[in-house]
């Protein structure tokens, strides 16, 4: 049983074989639609069990019509449908049902604990559809998107962070370090990436750099990306945050430190921190990089469920 919570965790190998069934996979569906199952059908009769405690738009889509067209189903639950938390069920008592009833489990969570509690209570595939600390489906897919568009492994490109410090940027730093790709991270001062984080990635000796400084940090970029600044539930002062991120906002003049070719992702939703002529120029791949999200979740499932060829 492989569970998919952190790339850290998770070896290059089986990373880039999700990628590569991703191509493939990709490449057969040009002429379904997409309610239609891939022509192998590899888990029909399989339930996936969702969970969402934050809201959710593209992790909720992509994974449910990925394992739609793997011939699957999903069964969607809320928090407050069940007998979970105060006064109710036990945790451990939930996963052993959700076992039972469920072939694998996606949680989106606000609480690291309780998705390493699953972990250890369920008997199924757990997967991390967004938790504090991480994203891994959103930037796996990520990887996806940028070596689909530039027609080259990432590990041969410059890219650049420019925004907040969050989950997204996390698991993009694991991703550096598993995929040997160069990131150079802009951010300002109190907005650093987690000390434990960037020291494990020294420990593997990988190219991270941190600049207080936007224009640095695109200096020939490949691809940049960003994030919303102000998440939905970040219990801050959103005008002073707002307001020290004033000189990290992606705009026309910054996008020139960067490569002519180079991209611009966005996992969305967006805000200030990109400026419209910059997402809706030629150079921003936002709506592909959406798309593909159910392409990867679909290997990502296969992986977990042992069927990855």
């Amino acid at each position: 049983m492989k569970h998919f919570i952190n790339l850290k965790d998770i070896p290059i190998k089986d990373l880039k074989k999700i990628l590569n069934e991703t191509k493939k996979r990709k490449k057969a569906r040009k002429k379904l639609n997409i309610l239609e199952t891939d022509k192998d059908v590899p888990l029909k009769g399989k339930l996936l069990v969702q969970m969402f405690e934050k809201p959710s738009l593209r992790t909720r889509l992509s994974f449910y019509l990925a394992i739609k067209q793997l011939g699957g189903g999903t069964l969607t639950l809320r928090p407050n449908e069940l007998h979970l938390g105060d006064g109710g069920e036990s945790l451990e008592d939930t996963a052993k049902i959700l076992s039972t009833y469920g072939d694998g489990f996606m949680l989106r969570t606000d609480d690291n604990k309780k998705l390493e509690s699953f972990k250890n209570f369920l008997s199924i595939p757990l997967i991390n559809g967004l938790s504090p600390s991480s994203h891994p489906t959103q930037v796996l897919s990520d990887v996806f998107t940028v070596e689909e568009i530039k027609k080259k492994s990432i590990s041969k490109l410059n890219i650049a962070w420019i925004g907040d410090s969050n989950n997204v940027l996390n698991s993009l730093i694991a991703a550096s370090v598993k995929f040997d790709f160069k990131l150079s991270i802009g951010c300002p001062k109190n907005y650093n990436p987690r000390e434990d984080l960037l020291n494990w990635a020294k420990t593997k000796n990988k190219n991270i750099y941190i600049y207080n400084d936007a224009s640095k940090a695109a200096i020939n970029a490949d691809v940049i990306f960003s994030d919303k600044v102000i998440s939905l539930n970040d219990k801050v002062n959103k005008g002073k945050k707002l307001s020290q991120f004033k000189k990290f906002i992606i705009n026309q003049k910054l996008m020139r430190f960067a490569k002519k070719d180079c991209i611009f992702l966005h996992c969305l939703p967006r805000g200030s921190e990109v400026d419209e002529k910059v997402f809706f120029s030629k150079q921003s791949k936002v709506w592909l990089q959406a798309l593909n999200r159910i392409h990867v979740q679909k290997s990502i499932l296969l992986y977990c469920f042992g069927k990855l060829r």
